[in-house]
């Protein structure tokens, strides 16, 4: 009788303990393995989160190279602007922008001498205006510039011509050797520079390879 009793006992307990864990399961309590999964949701979606960051990086960096690049364009807009000035300020360049030279550089032209005076140089032109050409004896200066009297008119050109640079003010009494190979007189008086029989009127025109200085007359080379 106590055997049985006790028997019934543990299979009583046995029933209860069953029934329990039914119970818990049907609640829906989660388990180790519910738990470790959610768990790995969880740092999946935290990885993903950290790999999109360096985007932002790389949209700044296009900006940086348009910048940069503006500014070499802009470096390169002021070299060649300062070159144009650079070239543009030459003997020649500096007697066709002015109307008294105009049949100076007309002569130039049919001597083929303009783009030798647009060299480095440096030189002294003494030039003529167009007043002292027209001075000449009539038809003279429509002789020189025929194609067939060049040499002629290159022989006076060059006799106006100094291969050097020499201001007003080192201007001194005594003769200097010109292009043509022939010297000319120089004289001051009174404050007064003479070149021959011809006065400088307006003195120390600079350009970027030498220097003019006006003259009331065509000074003419002994062989003319």
């Amino acid at each position: 009788m106590n055997t049985m009793t006790l028997l019934g006992k543990r299979f009583f307990l046995l029933l209860v303990a069953l029934g329990g864990a039914t119970v818990l399961a049907a609640c829906g309590q989660p388990s180790a393995t519910d738990t470790t999964g959610e768990s790995g949701e969880e740092i999946v979606e935290t990885t993903e989160s950290v790999t999109a960051e360096p985007v932002a990086d790389e949209t700044m960096a296009p900006v940086e190279t348009e910048t940069a690049d503006a500014e070499a364009d802009a470096t390169g807009e002021e070299v060649a602007t300062t070159m144009e000035s650079d070239a543009a300020d030459n003997i020649v360049a500096i007697a066709s922008s002015q109307d008294q030279f105009s049949t100076l550089v007309a002569a130039l032209d049919a001597a083929e001498l303009a783009e030798v005076l647009s060299g480095e140089g440096p030189y002294t032109v003494f030039a003529p205006t167009d007043e002292a050409f027209a001075a000449l004896p009539e038809g003279t200066v429509e002789e020189l510039l025929k194609p067939e009297n060049k040499d002629q008119l290159i022989q006076l050109l060059t006799y106006h011509v100094v291969p050097a640079k020499v201001t007003a003010a080192e201007i001194t009494d005594g003769s200097v050797e010109t292009v043509a190979g022939e010297p000319v007189t120089l004289s001051v008086a009174d404050g007064m520079v003479m070149v021959n029989e011809a006065t400088v009127v307006e003195a120390d025109i600079m350009g970027s390879n030498g220097v003019i200085h006006v003259i009331d007359k065509v000074i003419m080379p002994s062989q003319m």
